[in-house]
């Protein structure tokens, strides 16, 4: 039997060491030179700096960004209102009728599907023509005059 042909029983425990003498040797396996082999380096990553840019890409915080549109069936706004109540944004999101996360009171056009029979009041609003006509048959009353013009005006765009 010879030296080379001994193995040992178990394995090492510890990493293998680096560099000169393999403790604390001149450059300590940082290799030579260098920012990288500098104490205190710190190199941010690459990928932060376009991390960072992304919200102003798309737009960040624009003030002028749409709200967004929430759209409600005559159909609901029949079961859940009486007779003479008032519907806007605020009552239906009260009512549970609308979710809407966040401060902001959603834009809410309400559209034609179903029966109308109670006469409501409608206040800031979009309408779709043929809301706008069972609403009026059923004798319910529309305030935003504002608002109708623009339902009329977004619905000659689509």
């Amino acid at each position: 039997m010879q030296l080379q042909h001994l193995k040992p029983n178990h394995k090492q425990k510890t990493a293998k060491r680096i560099g000169r003498g393999g403790k604390k040797g001149s450059t300590s396996g940082r290799g030579t030179k260098g920012q990288k082999a500098r104490a205190g380096k710190r190199m941010k990553p690459l990928i932060r700096g376009f991390i960072k840019r992304y919200p102003k890409l798309r737009g960040h915080r624009m003030e002028n960004w749409p709200a967004s549109l929430v759209g409600v069936n005559l159909d609901k706004i029949e079961r859940h209102f009486q007779v003479g109540e008032t519907v806007n944004p605020r009552v239906l999101i009260e009512k549970k009728i609308i979710f809407f996360p966040g401060n902001q009171i959603p834009l809410v056009k309400i559209l034609g599907n179903g029966e109308m029979t109670k006469a409501l009041v409608f206040e800031d609003c979009l309408f779709s023509k043929s809301a706008i006509e069972k609403i009026e048959k059923a004798d319910g009353t529309i305030k935003s005059v504002k608002l109708k013009a623009q339902s009329e005006e977004l619905q000659r765009e689509i």
